[in-house]
């Protein structure tokens, strides 16, 4: 019998992790004129293994609950130890009772540079600056982390965005590009807008459209639809004070394809008052939005 229990507890503590998500990292080298490409996928191995097998969270996940993210770096200089470079960071979040996964995040942040040697171990310290790229990566972890309880609980990403705060506080001491609290679209940026109450409907919608909306499209699809409309009719307000907020655009590069595809299909719903907001508040899209039949 102690030794059934043994087995058991081993059993579920290999499927209930600290590890909070199922990551990919690309880093792609093709714009780089380097013959030797071993740094590359040194760099590309030594990152998946940090980002999947640190404990980012005190949460204890099954392996089906972790969040699916990628990291693709495209390199554009490599010289020595210092490397500048851009970076696609993409989530996704399961829909109730369905095997669609619905996109949190697409972002691309052009302001990438750090220094690495083949080999250098990857650590996260909370308190303190050590490495860029670790900062980098740290910081749009949380901001995945964040996005993604968000669309599960009201303003429920806010520790992991405080803590994403932190890490854009620390860095921007260092002087890189890219956390500097000045600019238009910036790390420093995102993170300061995230938090301010002044952007408050981006999180509330993002918490109607997947929560009270999505989630319901298997079961209830026309309240599912409602939801929808009413979370994207609500980012109307934001855009009233600040017509040019980042986080709107941020929003709609990730759900302009699902939007589309949802309401042109499925049971019809009065959409053309949405359809008014959509192409008044996400203009750069107008394009796609003509394609959906109200």
């Amino acid at each position: 019998m102690p030794k059934l229990l043994t087995f058991c507890f081993f059993l579920f503590t290999a499927v209930l992790q600290a590890q909070e998500l199922n990551a990919q990292v690309i880093v792609n080298s093709d714009l780089v004129n380097q013959t030797n490409q071993q740094i590359f996928k040194t760099l590309e191995q030594s990152l998946n293994e940090f980002i999947n097998t640190t404990t980012w969270t005190n949460l204890e996940l099954l392996n089906q609950e972790k969040i699916t993210c990628s990291f693709v770096f495209t390199l554009t200089n490599y010289n020595r130890d210092q490397f500048e470079a851009t970076l696609q960071i993409q989530s996704q979040r399961p829909v109730f009772e369905s095997n669609y996964d619905s996109p949190i995040i697409n972002y691309l942040d052009k302001d990438i540079v750090f220094s690495y040697q083949e080999y250098q171990p990857f650590f996260f310290n909370a308190s303190a600056f050590e490495s860029n790229l670790v900062s980098l990566v740290s910081y749009y972890i949380y901001i995945i982390l964040g996005m993604d309880a968000d669309s599960f609980a009201p303003n429920g990403g806010t520790a992991y965005f405080q803590q994403a705060r932190s890490i854009a506080n620390l860095a921007q001491q260092s002087g890189i590009k890219g956390w500097e609290a000045e600019g238009s679209r910036n790390r420093f940026l995102l993170i300061d807008t995230m938090l301010s109450n002044t952007f408050r409907e981006i999180r509330q919608t993002n918490y109607i459209y997947h929560r009270l909306g999505l989630d319901k499209m298997v079961n209830t699809p026309l309240e599912g639809k409602n939801q929808m409309m009413k979370a994207i009719q609500n980012l109307e307000s934001l855009y009233q004070r600040r017509p040019n907020a980042f986080l709107i655009q941020l929003f709609f590069d990730s759900k302009v394809e699902e939007i589309v595809n949802i309401f042109s299909d499925g049971p019809k719903v009065d959409f053309q008052e949405t359809v008014n907001t959509l192409k008044k508040i996400a203009p750069f899209f107008g394009g796609r939005w003509k394609q959906i039949k109200v």
